[in-house]
């Protein structure tokens, strides 16, 4: 990955739906260029889907979570790629600490929330897991 990947992720982060034309004019690249840049990033997995993101405000409903979750033995990378395909969980990080990984986690609802979390509770390799519910934003 280069820089102007970087800047094209970054680009598709803020606004997901951009047009290849608006990506090209932005990166003062052309248009087949961006497509191949595209099409490569997601064959290399590199950009894992594209979603819509509703801001938390007008989705008073949702349920929102930070999932902290502890990993056992040699089978990260496989749980990672594993949580990376729920589509509810809006982020995953890496950390340190005591924890391996945090999950943002997103939800219509409690009952969904309940399927999800006993999802990924169920998944080989999750020994432990603490969620916290997202109240309010300040």
């Amino acid at each position: 990955m280069d820089n102007t990947d970087r800047r094209l992720l970054a680009i598709l982060r803020t606004d997901g739906r951009a047009s290849i034309s608006k990506l090209a004019d932005l990166l003062k690249i052309s248009r087949g260029t961006v497509q191949n840049r595209i099409d490569r990033l997601t064959a290399d997995g590199i950009i894992a889907g594209f979603t819509v993101r509703i801001a938390a405000a007008e989705d008073p409903h949702a349920v929102r979570t930070v999932m902290l979750i502890e990993i056992t033995g040699q089978k990260t990378v496989s749980a990672i790629k594993t949580l990376r395909g729920i589509p509810e969980i809006r982020a995953l990080h890496t950390t340190n600490g005591a924890w391996d990984l945090v999950a943002e986690i997103q939800t219509e609802n409690l009952a969904e929330f309940d399927r999800v979390l006993r999802h990924i509770r169920a998944l080989e390799g999750v020994s432990k897991s603490e969620t916290s519910l997202l109240l309010t934003t300040i």
